[in-house]
């Protein structure tokens, strides 16, 4: 037997249990999940406590979380003026309206987030096709609504109008119309169809409502994208049916885990992001004292790329498929998030030489822009920093 086949017999023998060794789930994960089956969704599924250690608990889970998504969409994802079956409701408040009760104010509120979303789904994973693919389940209640529960619709890129105006002495004024449009990206389908980034703006949009308290920050899209991918391409078409749903609420958890990165008063919390890159810069300087010198004597803060690093769990530094297998090894760590920065440790230690040898800018472009390597090179470097 390969030591490939043997390590997916591995994962089906772990999962096949009636109570999953978690400890165990999580050794043989760090090292990467097969690309196999629904290895990794399910193993996803668990490590962020979607699911529970209790197979038998797993269909009423499931069952109970899908439907409560689905009723969230009925709820949120619909206009002011519009009833859940459809029909015109006569609604008490005016759309000029600002009392705090007001339907259309909420409305207008939520578009201001709304519009931010939309830019950022729009350019999620550009290097690859599969955001601006067509879903195969696209929602019944959505698709077919004759666009009231559309998203974007609310924040169609318009066309502005403006013009510049010329008077040269006492000659005839002369007006140059100039036209300018909002910036859009990816396309959205036509009725009856929805593309993956349409699917991602409605589980942000959803998140946002739901916790009022922290809404929407630009980077999220970042961290619900590889998760979404992972569950909307799963192999098992049962699971892809309900990847929508399941991607909420695996990005709720890792939200909850996460959620001092995107909150700035908590920056300067113990999970807050300043205090992750100050402890990522005692790391470095406990074992390499020559690279942080030189990171020190050129004011190269850790600020100026950790930030993205930390706060986006390197989604933004390497292409989606090693994004997906960094985050085997991040959801397997008990201690995940310290994990993280052993792997941005190792991120810097691996480029010691080229740091030594390069001025500020040329250190500011290596590691906001960080070079193509085998990301196991990586990987195994972060382990033996522990």
């Amino acid at each position: 037997m390969s030591i490939f086949k043997a390590r997916v017999k591995e994962f089906e023998e772990a999962l096949a249990k009636d109570e999953i060794d978690l400890h165990h789930l999580r050794h043989i994960c760090s090292n990467g999940i097969p690309d196999v089956n629904s290895l990794r969704s399910l193993c996803w599924k668990i490590l962020l406590g979607y699911l529970g250690t209790k197979r038998e608990s797993w269909s009423s889970t499931l069952a109970k979380k899908r439907s409560l998504y689905r009723q969230f969409i009925e709820d949120l994802v619909l206009p002011p003026g519009l009833k859940e079956n459809g029909e015109q409701d006569i609604l008490c408040d005016h759309p000029l309206s600002e009392g705090p009760d007001s339907a259309w104010n909420t409305f207008f509120n939520d578009n201001e987030f709304l519009l931010q979303i939309d830019k950022d789904v729009r350019r999620l994973c550009p290097d690859i096709s599969f955001f601006q693919q067509p879903t195969e389940f696209p929602c019944d209640i959505v698709v077919n609504s004759k666009g009231e529960r559309r998203l974007h619709q609310r924040v169609v890129p318009s066309v502005l109008k403006s013009a510049n105006v010329e008077r040269k002495g006492l000659g005839v004024t002369k007006i140059n119309l100039i036209s300018k449009r909002s910036e859009e990206t990816y396309k959205a389908m036509d009725e009856g169809q929805e593309a993956h980034w349409e699917v991602v703006q409605r589980i942000l949009f959803l998140y946002a409502k739901l916790n009022p308290g922290q809404g929407y920050v630009q980077g999220m899209n970042e961290i619900v994208g590889p998760i979404y991918y992972i569950m909307a391409s799963d192999p098992d078409i049962e699971f892809r049916k309900h990847a929508e749903a399941d991607c909420f609420y695996c990005f709720t958890a890792l939200m909850a885990e996460i959620r001092d990165f995107f909150i700035k008063t908590l920056d300067d919390s113990e999970g807050g992001i300043k205090n992750m890159m100050k402890r990522l810069s005692e790391m470095v300087r406990e074992r390499d004292l020559e690279v942080y010198e030189q990171l020190k004597a050129q004011e190269l803060y850790p600020q100026y790329y950790s930030f993205r690093w930390i706060s986006l769990i390197l989604s933004q530094e390497f292409p989606l498929p090693d994004v997906v297998r960094i985050w085997d090894s991040v959801l397997a760590d008990e201690k995940r998030f310290d994990f993280l920065l052993y792997i941005c440790c190792a991120m810097i230690l691996i480029q010691r030489e080229q740091i030594l040898q390069n001025d500020f800018a040329s250190n500011v472009k290596l590691l906001q822009n960080y070079p193509p390597l085998d990301i196991n090179i990586v990987l195994t470097k972060a382990a033996t920093l522990r």
